[in-house]
């Protein structure tokens, strides 16, 4: 995971800790989303997701805009959420792309291709 934060932190210019955050968020809306055997994989391969997928659930997931981003409303609340914790528009597609390119060095195309295929609106971020 450290790993991964240091290449998101560095694409993006965001710090440390509003990155995990992001990360956590991201992959906890794949979790609730996607196709489950592939997300399940795609977690396994990235030691410390589950953690941050956790530690956005209890209580890191964004004020006002965090709440309604739980509520439903597919890549435009995960964008809400993003923005919750200060993520600005113009790097959530450079956080996304970060993501999706370490997914797939960990986990492979066969498991990030059915996840992003099943997403709809997914593709634009990644």
């Amino acid at each position: 995971m450290e790993e991964l934060i240091a290449r998101v932190t560095q694409k993006t210019g965001l710090d440390q800790a509003t990155a995990r955050k992001a990360i956590g968020i991201i992959l906890g809306y794949l979790q609730k989303e996607g196709p489950s055997s592939e997300v399940n994989q795609l977690i396994a391969a990235l030691p410390g997701a589950q953690e941050a997928i956790d530690e956005t659930k209890s209580g890191g997931g964004g004020g006002l805009m965090g709440m309604m981003g739980s509520m439903g409303g597919g890549v435009m609340a995960l964008g809400g959420q993003l923005m919750g914790i200060g993520v600005s528009i113009g790097q959530m597609q450079p956080l996304g792309k970060e993501l999706f390119a370490y997914g797939r060095e960990k986990a492979g195309e066969d498991v990030m291709g059915p996840i992003v295929g099943s997403i709809p609106g997914l593709s634009q971020f990644v």
